[in-house]
């Protein structure tokens, strides 16, 4: 993918693997749209990025996607990529009955909602353009159950098998679909929860982008940084093991935390 050529969309791009991404893609040449659901944060980028075209928009919201869509193809016409990178992971205990439920499914909303319905609305401009790609960020957490984060665990998996249905369908088009399947990555994607992940297990938000514009710049339509191969080929070979050491160890620990 001639990445310095593009004009690219990135979701969620004020903060962690979005904002990481719009330094290396600066770095690379490319027109860069940025969106966020926070004006203030949206303002920073745009003070740490000057060159970068920011506009609030909130990818759980079908109407903010509607509108981001026709502000982007009027004022970038060339716009040949879409980054889905929004994203949003809680620590929930599924026995608590403090979550209504338009708050239990957050991260549907925001992670696979939002993914399907940014390519549903863009998809017709990208097929008009030479060369287009879709970028979806799933986890390796798609892999496996991850009791600590339930709904984003069933969120990620739902989005790692729409990527590879729409990779099917788009086979035969101009649109290359990309997943990028980072492994637990040290951003501020976990700030609040109760019991932190351990950082020396987490991969350098830096390193991972580095890993992303290679696998971009390559063609490599499955981007799997880190130990994401390693987690992927455990989950067949002993599922059971690998979600009661890693997820749901975190969970136990969680739930006593959070005793009252």
């Amino acid at each position: 993918m001639n990445l310095a050529n593009s004009t690219i969309l990135i979701t969620g791009g004020t903060s962690g693997i979005g904002l990481a991404l719009v330094k290396q893609l600066t770095q690379q040449g490319a027109t860069l749209i940025v969106t966020g659901r926070s004006l203030d944060a949206l303002q920073k980028t745009r003070e740490q990025f000057p060159a970068v075209h920011v506009l609030q928009s909130d990818v759980s919201k079908p109407t903010d996607i509607e509108q981001l869509y026709k502000a982007v193809t009027q004022q970038f016409p060339a716009l040949n990529m879409i980054i889905n990178n929004a994203g949003l992971m809680r620590q929930l205990d599924l026995q608590d009955t403090s979550h209504d439920l338009d708050s239990i499914v957050r991260e549907i909303s925001t992670n696979l909602s939002g993914t399907i319905q940014m390519v549903h609305q863009f998809l017709p401009h990208l097929l008009q353009q030479k060369t287009a790609a879709i970028v979806n960020v799933s986890s390796a957490i798609a892999f496996m159950a991850y009791s600590s984060a339930p709904i984003y665990s069933a969120s990620k998996a739902g989005v790692h098998a729409y990527t590879k249905a729409l990779r099917l369908q788009l086979e035969d088009s101009n649109v290359r679909v990309f997943e990028l399947i980072p492994p637990g990555v040290n951003t501020n994607l976990q700030n609040d929860w109760v019991v932190q992940p351990d950082p020396g297990q987490m991969m350098d938000v830096d390193k991972l982008v580095s890993v992303v514009m290679k696998g971009l710049l390559n063609d490599t339509l499955e981007i799997r940084p880190g130990l994401v191969n390693v987690i992927k080929l455990a989950s067949r070979i002993a599922p059971g093991f690998i979600e009661r050491n890693i997820g749901h160890r975190e969970f136990k620990k969680f739930k006593l935390v959070s005793k009252p």
